[in-house]
């Protein structure tokens, strides 16, 4: 007999808590938000772009799920404050974040990099994470509960993406440390590492340079990203790209109660890339 889906069967395993998605205009982000909001969470629609964001919301609200937009930059704690602040404000507390924000944006030899477009990569895929968890934690530890779903990647053993690999690193690094420090206080947080992931929505990430940053497009730009991808086929059990969706049900888990003793972890939900 088929195992029936949990949301099928009148589950709702999010009832009642307040979630909080970074990035939820688009891809994996847009996915979770819709997921947590089927299995009954409160939705804190956070993003920097107001187009995706009211999408977003809009699907949510059509769903009858209950949704919250914030437009924030996620690149500085101010923004991270802002937005959790805004989710206290309206809900009272914060039961569920999961840290989407991030994204490659160039993809190419790693000596070839400017100065500019590293820290370009590190305020877009690392520091999200860490100001996002650096102003939840104190709702949290107040609260004496919570579950903390950082997006890692697969890039950590990948071609031409060294700064955002780097960061990516580093949130699977304070991913299992938080974990050891804030268990005691009720919060649980783990880690989901997609592969490669079919999005139609994706911003194109030249989109997030800033004005007066020095950008060098190197000559092979398509042959690196051809090689790149080929890099990552070849890692994988499964010969085919994720979809956000299939990404999200993996977060939906870690979230929810159903993990309820699981923590300072990671899924790996990348078809068997390795």
């Amino acid at each position: 007999m088929a195992e029936l889906d949990p949301r099928a069967a009148g589950g709702k395993r999010l009832k009642g808590k307040i979630c909080v998605v970074t990035g939820a205009g688009q891809g994996i982000g847009r996915a979770t938000a819709k997921r947590l909001g089927e299995e009954g969470g409160t939705i804190v629609v956070a993003d920097r772009v107001d187009e995706g964001a009211t999408q977003t919301v809009a699907a949510l609200q059509g769903a009858g799920a209950t949704a919250l937009k914030v437009l924030v930059d996620l690149s500085t704690f101010a923004g991270a404050q802002e937005m959790i602040n805004k989710a206290v404000e309206a809900y009272g507390r914060v039961d569920v974040l999961v840290n989407n924000v991030g994204g490659t944006i160039f993809i190419k030899p790693y000596h070839l990099y400017a100065e500019d477009e590293v820290r370009m990569e590190l305020e877009r895929s690392l520091y999200p994470t860490m100001w996002c968890c650096l102003a939840a934690l104190p709702v949290m530890m107040t609260q004496k509960s919570g579950s903390i779903v950082n997006v890692g990647s697969q890039s950590t053993r990948g071609l031409y993406r060294l700064p955002y690999a780097t960061s990516k690193g580093g949130i699977l690094a304070l991913t299992k440390v938080m974990a050891m420090e804030y268990g005691r206080y009720g919060i649980r947080i783990n880690a989901m590492a997609p592969g490669g992931t079919e999005i139609a929505d994706r911003v194109v990430p030249r989109q997030f340079i800033k004005p007066g940053m020095t950008v060098e497009e190197p000559e092979d730009e398509a042959g690196y990203r051809r090689e790149m991808a080929e890099d990552i086929r070849n890692q994988q059990a499964l010969r085919r790209r994720g979809l956000p969706e299939e990404q999200a049900a993996a977060i939906a888990f870690l979230a929810s109660d159903d993990a309820s003793f699981i923590t300072g972890q990671v899924i790996n939900c990348s078809g068997g890339q390795s």
